[in-house]
C-alpha cells in the first residue's frame, strides 16, 4: 500500500478531507499532477493558482449541476503535499461529498490511502517522518497542553536536536572511515570520545522526557475503585463538573463501568467510575463486580476511594491486595465528617478530599497528575518525547553508543566503534525518515483518515 518509491506517486489521488457527516462546508481534496485538469473537467471556470473561485460541479457525462463550491488551486511546490492541488469547498452533506469524490474518480483520479497526502509531504521532503507523525497528534489532541505538545513537534522541536545528534554522529563516522579506508595517509587526529558523550548525554535528556510526554499525549486511563458507597460517583461527578453518575445512599447504585474523559492540569484522564468490588450472590452484581477488576488491570493509574469516616474494612484491604504493582494515590473520602480510618497501613499517597462539599478537591486533582507525571511537567522551550516508537529508538541508539564508548574505552579497532555508529544513525533515522522502511510507513500511515 506505501512506497518509498516515488516513481509509484505519478498518479493523482482524492479523498473527502472532512468528518462523514452533515456540516456546513465538506471539502474534497486532489493532489498530483492531474489535479488541475481532473478540477477543470468538472468545473466550468478557469482555475489561477492560489485563487478561490466561485462556481458550480458539472457532472460531464450528464451536464446536472452537482453542487455550488468555491474551488482553490494551488501549484506545486508550494502546497501540503509539494504537488498541485486542489481543494473543493462543498456542501457538507455526505451526498454532495460523495458524488464530487467519485466524479473526481471518474475523471482518473485514485482513491487515497490513509494518510496518503501526508505521506506524499513526507516523501516530498516538506516534512521529516516525526513531523509527520505530528500531524495526526494535532489531530487527536484532547487538551491545550497535548495540542501545543504536537504543534511544537509538527514545526521540528524534536526533529531538531535528533538532527543535531545525527550531525554530530556522522562527523565522527567520517572521521573514522577515513582512517579506515585511508590507513597509510596520515588522517589529523581527532577527539572522538568528547562528542559521543555529548550525543549520549542529549539522548538521555530525550528519553527521561518520554514518560511523562506520553502521558500528554496519550491519556491516562484511570480506575476509580473502592468499596460500596464511599463516594466514587460522586468524585467523579466532582471532577467532572457535572453530574454524569448516578448518585444514590443505596450501597451498590453503580452496576458497571463509566468512562468520561477529564482535562487535569493540561493531562487527558479517562476516569473509569467502576462498581464497589465486593463478594455478590447476585448474578448482575458479581459482572459487575468482574468489570470492576478487569478494569483495574488495565488502568495505567488507579484512584482508590475510602471512606475516611469509617474505619478500613475487609473489603478495603482487599482491595490493597487486588492493587498490587499499580501506581494508586488514595482519596480518603468524607473529610467534613469525623476521622475513623486509621490509614497507616495503606503504603501509598493519601489525599483528604469531600465530594459532598468540595473540600481538598483542588489537592486530589494536584496529588492524581502529580502521581503520574512524577513530578515533571510539561514546558514550552523543551523538546518532550510524546511518542513510544521514539522512545524505543532513542534507546536503542543510546544502548549503541553506549557499545561506542566501550569500544574506545578498550583500545578495540576502529570498526567495531564504526558498527555501534552506524546502528545507532539507523536507530535516529527511524525517528526521522532518513532510514525508514515501507512497513515502518504503513504501520505509522496506517492509522491516519483517509483525507489526510
Amino acid at each position: 500500500m506505501y512506497h518509498t518509491n516515488q516513481a509509484v506517486y505519478q498518479d493523482t489521488i482524492a479523498a473527502i478531507s472532512t468528518p462523514i457527516g452533515e456540516g456546513g462546508i465538506g471539502i474534497v481534496r486532489l493532489s498530483g499532477r492531474e489535479a488541475r485538469p481532473i478540477a477543470q473537467r468538472l468545473f466550468p471556470k478557469q482555475l489561477e493558482n492560489r485563487r478561490l473561485i466561485y462556481g458550480h460541479i458539472i457532472d460531464p457525462e450528464s451536464a446536472d449541476v452537482v453542487d455550488e463550491v468555491l474551488v482553490a488551486y494551488m501549484e506545486a511546490p508550494h502546497t501540503y503535499t509539494r504537488e498541485d492541488l486542489v481543494e473543493i469547498d462543498c456542501h457538507g452533506g455526505p451526498l454532495p461529498l460523495q458524488r464530487i469524490l467519485e466524479l473526481t474518480l471518474r475523471c482518473g483520479a485514485r482513491l487515497a490511502n490513509p494518510g496518503e497526502f501526508t505521506l506524499r509531504a513526507f516523501l516530498n521532503g516538506r516534512i521529516d517522518l516525526a513531523q509527520a507523525e505530528s500531524v495526526l497528534d494535532v489531530v487527536l489532541a484532547k487538551t491545550e497542553a497535548s495540542l501545543r505538545l504536537a504543534v511544537q513537534g509538527l514545526g521540528g522541536r524534536l526533529s531538531k536536536p535528533i538532527q543535531e545528534v545525527r550531525g554530530s554522529l556522522m562527523h565522527i563516522l567520517a572521521y573514522l572511515t577515513a582512517r579506515i579506508d585511508f590507513p597509510e595517509d596520515e588522517v589529523e587526529e581527532q577527539d572522538i570520545a568528547r562528542p559521543l558523550q555529548g550525543a549520549q548525554l542529549m539522548l538521555q535528556d530525550l528519553i527521561a522526557s518520554a514518560d511523562a510526554g506520553m502521558v500528554y499525549r496519550q491519556g491516562v486511563r484511570t480506575a476509580i475503585v473502592g468499596r460500596p458507597n464511599v463516594g466514587k460517583s460522586s468524585l467523579l461527578n466532582r471532577l467532572l463538573r457535572q453530574s454524569r453518575a448516578i448518585v444514590t445512599p443505596i450501597p451498590g447504585t453503580t452496576r458497571d463501568t463509566l468512562e468520561e474523559v477529564v482535562n487535569l492540569k493540561g493531562v487527558p484522564f479517562l476516569l473509569i467510575d467502576t462498581a464497589g468490588i465486593i463478594d455478590s450472590v447476585d448474578e448482575v452484581g458479581a459482572l459487575a463486580v468482574e468489570r470492576s477488576k478487569r478494569a483495574i488491570e488495565q488502568a495505567d493509574f488507579v484512584l482508590f476511594v475510602i471512606d475516611a469516616s469509617e474505619p478500613l474494612t475487609d473489603s478495603d484491604r482487599q482491595l490493597v491486595d487486588l492493587l498490587g504493582e499499580k501506581t494508586v494515590l488514595v482519596a480518603a473520602n468524607k473529610c467534613d465528617l469525623p476521622s475513623r480510618a486509621e490509614t497507616d497501613e495503606l503504603p501509598w499517597l493519601q489525599v483528604s478530599t469531600s465530594a459532598l462539599t468540595g473540600e481538598g478537591l483542588t489537592d486530589l486533582e494536584n496529588g492524581v497528575v502529580n502521581a503520574v507525571l512524577g513530578g515533571r511537567v510539561v514546558t514550552s522551550d523543551a523538546p518532550l518525547v510524546t511518542n513510544p516508537r521514539h522512545k524505543e529508538a532513542l534507546l536503542r541508539a543510546k544502548e549503541h553508543l553506549s557499545h561506542a564508548q566501550t569500544a574506545i574505552a578498550e583500545g578495540l579497532p576502529d570498526d567495531f566503534i564504526t558498527i555501534d555508529l552506524t546502528a545507532a544513525l539507523n536507530a535516529l533515522g527511524e525517528i526521522t525518515g532518513e532510514t525508514v522502511t515501507e512497513d515502518l510507513l504503513e504501520t505509522i500511515f496506517s492509522r491516519f483518515c483517509i483525507g489526510k
